[in-house]
């Protein structure tokens, strides 16, 4: 026999929230901050020689244009919510954001290393109070920027976690601008570091070290970024707990039934659409499955297909 389907409507109004738009409007606090401490750093660096500080001021830079991506992409998200051609939403700008912030990123640690080992070679004089000074100043700027992005990127990881670990991937756009203040509050303490070190020690070579050790660390969290954003973008999602879930509720339906064909991928934050192919000689329908199936929250769009066999 030819088998019966059942699909549930998707609503994309469901996927662009309320935590967006604060999310984004926090972002853009983050950006207007980034931007100002950037020419300041920038500045100080060239006046006062430092490596330290003039490679946190092109950090702030690249993270300025980044932070901006992530806006960019909040505000993409919501103009296309409803346009009719996102057959799933428009969440996976999101996530595109956050992909590129990542690539942004790893090329920031490129510069920062190449300027860093740059001057190992040839070092110059410092002019270490000075450069202090403004590096403090960056240190708080991004401890400011770090705060209003940690709050909303909480927010969401609790409240879209449905109890199954969902929340770790809870906005990877706002993820990605929170790591990038990280990144940048990072670098900045080092250049602190190296600049007080090269003042009281004459450890001139601290200022270069520290950029090497900044880079590292902005490529290692590129790299985790860039995992968890393109595992989304790709839709590799077989292994997520909403997978196993689906096979437990089909294995103790009250109709025997075997899933032949299954694919699952992420359609919001914490949230997912899935087609289940079934082999069942039962009478149930898949209006039935679907209503099995329900029970999870996270599953917002399913759709439900049984082959019939003799019993």
């Amino acid at each position: 026999m030819s088998p019966t389907l059942s699909t549930t409507p998707w609503q994309h109004t469901h996927v662009f929230d309320e935590g967006n738009l604060l999310a984004e409007r926090k972002t853009r606090w983050a950006v207007m901050l980034t931007v100002i401490m950037m020419v300041v750093e920038i500045a100080g660096g060239y006046a006062f020689n430092s490596m330290a500080l003039l490679a946190d001021g092109w950090h702030m830079s690249s993270h300025a244009v980044a932070l901006g991506v992530s806006v960019l992409a909040y505000a993409a998200a919501r103009r296309f919510s409803s346009d009719g051609r996102f057959a799933f939403g428009t969440w996976k700008i999101e996530i595109l954001g956050g992909y590129s912030s990542a690539l942004l990123l790893m090329g920031v640690a490129g510069l920062m290393l190449f300027q860093s080992v740059e001057r190992l070679i040839t070092p110059t004089p410092i002019h270490y109070e000075e450069a202090i000074g403004i590096a403090l100043v960056g240190l708080a700027v991004n401890l400011v920027c770090a705060y209003l992005l940690r709050g909303e990127h909480r927010h969401h990881e609790h409240g879209h976690a449905h109890g199954h670990g969902e929340g770790h991937h809870a906005d990877l756009n706002l993820h990605a601008a929170y790591i990038h203040v990280l990144a940048d509050a990072a670098t900045s303490v080092m250049a602190i570091v190296a600049l007080v070190a090269g003042m009281l020690w004459g450890a001139n070579w601290l200022d270069a070290v520290m950029g090497v050790v900044g880079a590292i660390l902005v490529a290692v969290w590129a790299a985790g970024l860039l995992r968890d954003a393109g595992k989304v973008l790709l839709d590799a999602e077989m292994d997520a707990p909403v997978v196993q879930e689906i096979h437990e509720v089909i294995a103790d339906s009250p109709w025997p039934a075997a899933i032949s064909d299954l694919h699952v991928w992420r359609v919001g934050r914490g949230r997912y659409a899935c087609i289940v192919a079934l082999v069942s000689a039962s009478d149930a329908t898949p209006t039935d499955f679907k209503r099995l199936l329900g029970v999870h929250e996270e599953l917002v769009h399913i759709s439900v297909e049984i082959n019939r066999v003799s019993a």
